[in-house]
C-alpha cells in the first residue's frame, strides 16, 4: 500500500496524464473488443495442450528463426509469404493465430493483416516468442536447416 501513498498529486500533468483516460463505457467496449483481435500465450498453450485447439498457429518470422526455435505445433510461414495459394490447404473458416518475436516486433500484426485481407479469421498472440518464454514455456527447434522461403505449410497442415 505504500505505493498508493506515494501518489502525491492526482492532477499532475505529464506525458501519461496529458490525454485523459477514456470514460469507463468506452474503455469497456475497447477492451472487450480487443479479445476479438488477440489472445495470449497462456490461452494458446492451454488450447494446444487440449489436442483440439481450434486454430492454426502461424510463426510469421523468418525460416531461420523458426528453425532455431518455435512454439510447438506452430507452422512457419513468414508474413511476407502469406498468400491465398499457401492457405488453400486450409478450409476458409480456419482461425489463424499469428505470432512473431515479441512486443518489439510488428510481424504478427503484418501477418494478421495479410490474413484478414485474404478474408481469413485471425487473431494475434500477444507477446510472441518473448511472451511465450516469459510464461515459462519452451520452444522447439526444427529438425534440419530451413531453406530461405521454405515453410512447413508447403507440406500441408500441421496442427
Amino acid at each position: 500500500m505504500s505505493e498508493l501513498n506515494s501518489i502525491s498529486a492526482v492532477n499532475t500533468i505529464n506525458a501519461v496524464t496529458a490525454v485523459p483516460a477514456a470514460p469507463s463505457a468506452a474503455a469497456i467496449a475497447h477492451f472487450q473488443t480487443s479479445f476479438e483481435f488477440e489472445t495470449d500465450c497462456a490461452d494458446v498453450f492451454a488450447a494446444l495442450q487440449s489436442g483440439t485447439p481450434g486454430f492454426v498457429l502461424l510463426d510469421v518470422r523468418s525460416p531461420a528463426l523458426f528453425a532455431a526455435g518455435h512454439v510447438p505445433g506452430a507452422i512457419g510461414l513468414p508474413h511476407g509469404k502469406i498468400v491465398a495459394s499457401r492457405l488453400a490447404v486450409f478450409p476458409d473458416n480456419t482461425l489463424f493465430v499469428t505470432y512473431c518475436a515479441g512486443p518489439h516486433c510488428n510481424g504478427a500484426a503484418r501477418g494478421a493483416l495479410r490474413l484478414a485481407q485474404l478474408g481469413r479469421p485471425v487473431k494475434l498472440m500477444a507477446g510472441g516468442v518473448t511472451g511465450w518464454i516469459d510464461e515459462g514455456y519452451t520452444l522447439t527447434p526444427s529438425a534440419g536447416v530451413a531453406k530461405a522461403g521454405a515453410s512447413e505449410v508447403e507440406d500441408g497442415p500441421h496442427r
